[in-house]
């Protein structure tokens, strides 16, 4: 009997980590989980193809980084953005400047946290004075930074700072995308 019992308590423990685990997944308990991405890990050259293979894409790429105020402040511009525009050809980009090292203990979970859903793209390039004037010779380095991208309409805008709400879609409204 003690065996039969033992067996018992093992399959009800597991059935109740199971249910437990799947309460935690299906309500968001658990935001790794729920809104796990993977971040490639990619340079200014792979940035550049990716978007003159856009064809008649219109691309959004922002360049922010998790300990920027400003730039975390905007992301849900970003985010209202891609998800207003899903269906159309239309893709936010979200270029982290983040360092290779903290891709894992900070933008990965960061990502998690926020829920961001949007693509995530961590840049790793050397010497900023080589790749920032490839991004735009308008570029100071200062973050946030974003173009505005379609090959198609020969498009290329890039504008230095944050937005606030709704200048994200005048701005591509005023650039004819």
């Amino acid at each position: 009997m003690e065996l039969r019992d033992c067996f018992t308590k093992t399959i009800a423990l597991h059935v109740y980590k199971i249910r437990l685990l799947r309460f935690v997944l299906l309500t968001g308990l658990f935001p790794a989980f729920a809104y796990a991405q993977t971040v490639p890990i990619i340079n200014v050259n792979q940035l550049d193809l990716r978007l003159e293979n856009g064809a008649d894409t219109t691309f959004v790429v922002n360049f922010w980084a998790t300990w920027c105020g400003p730039c975390v402040k905007e992301l849900p511009y970003f985010e209202a953005l891609g998800i207003n525009s899903s269906g159309e050809k239309f893709k936010v980009l979200l270029v982290t400047l983040d360092f290779v090292e903290n891709l894992e203990p900070k933008v990965i979970p960061f990502i998690s946290t926020k829920g961001i859903k949007s693509e995530v793209l961590l840049l790793d390039e050397g010497n900023p004075n080589e790749w920032i004037p490839r991004v735009s010779e308008k570029w100071s380095g200062a973050i946030p930074a974003t173009i505005f991208v379609n090959t198609q309409k020969k498009t290329r805008h890039f504008h230095e700072g944050s937005f606030k709400e709704g200048e994200l879609e005048s701005k591509l409204q005023e650039l004819g995308l």
